[in-house]
């Protein structure tokens, strides 16, 4: 009776509330960087490489370019959007896949990461959350786009904050608004969740049947979220651009967007009008951004772990 009490509701609700805190740690330190990323997809959208200005060449390039314009602050544009969606997210994502875990659900009859069922796991949690979190993911990307006239990129919404900007959104477009481009987020999601969690789980896995940081959890985190960061990366950055751009975009008069008509229509035109590389711009931001955020995040949701399970012993 006592191990099922242990084991129940208040113990879930706690595994999701881990994941959530753990995301909005680490977003502190790496949302400068997103504002960079942002711009980078937006950048010569819908136009042929050389025949649109490049005011960000890089991420460092970036940083730079955005506080000399337009000061430090801006490089955290967007903060309490971008900390609102990594709370969904991950409070879904983390929390779904550590319940998952604990019940024995993400692994084989020896004990080890199930791939097939590690990414089922995550996926379902990553899906969920970007879901949840696709109103404050819109309101990021609006405010992170919002620059100088001098280093624009994209659609000026001129939105004053995260909560101005919910409430125009709202009474403009209704509950469907604030959910443009709630599409490619639920691929985005589940894609980058899956392939994040099963690679960071599977990493620790081998490192410590190879002997590596036996006595050190903390680096052996710290290893397997790099490689989780690395590959959820390369997995999830196409959804993310076209995520990107389908909140961006400007709407008509019956709220439709002017540019995109859905997630499959922005691919077909990004692949005509910039070719395939698009689907990459911003890859090396988005790397810069999920690797940092992607040790803090799973860095510190390791150290939660650990902690309450002490707690509960």
């Amino acid at each position: 009776m006592a191990a099922r009490k242990k084991d129940g509701v208040g113990r879930d609700v706690t595994d999701l509330a881990m994941g959530g805190v753990s995301a909005m740690f680490a977003t502190l330190f790496t949302n400068p960087i997103e504002v960079v990323k942002t711009r980078l997809q937006l950048q010569g959208e819908l136009q042929a490489r050389g025949q649109h200005a490049v005011h960000y060449r890089s991420v460092p390039h970036g940083l730079f370019v955005i506080a000399r314009s337009e000061g430090l602050v801006a490089l955290q544009s967007g903060l309490p959007a971008m900390l609102g969606f990594q709370f969904c997210l991950n409070t879904f994502r983390l929390g779904v896949y550590r319940i998952s875990e604990r019940r024995g659900l993400t692994t084989d009859f020896n004990g080890r990461t199930s791939i097939f069922k590690g990414a089922l796991a995550a996926g379902v949690g990553g899906a969920l959350g970007s879901i949840a979190g696709t109103p404050f993911f819109l309101v990021k990307t609006r405010l992170q786009a919002q620059a100088a006239q001098a280093i624009a990129v994209g659609h000026q919404h001129k939105h004053s904050g995260t909560f101005g900007a919910l409430a125009d959104i709202y009474r403009k477009e209704g509950v469907k608004g604030l959910f443009r481009g709630v599409h490619p987020q639920i691929p985005r999601g589940a894609v980058g969740s899956s392939s994040q969690m099963v690679s960071f789980s599977f990493a620790k896995e081998q490192l410590l049947a190879r002997g590596y940081f036996k006595d050190s959890p903390l680096l052996l985190s710290f290893v397997g979220a790099n490689l989780g960061g690395l590959v959820m990366t390369l997995c999830l950055n196409p959804f993310d651009v076209v995520a990107t751009r389908l909140s961006n975009q400007a709407v008509d008069a019956q709220n439709r967007g002017l540019l995109y008509k859905g997630m499959i229509d922005c691919f077909v035109k990004m692949l005509r009008s910039e070719g395939a590389p698009a689907l990459y711009k911003g890859v090396g931001a988005n790397y810069m951004r999920l690797g940092p955020h992607t040790v803090l995040l799973l860095v510190c949701w390791d150290q939660l772990k650990m902690l309450e399970e002490r707690i509960r012993s």
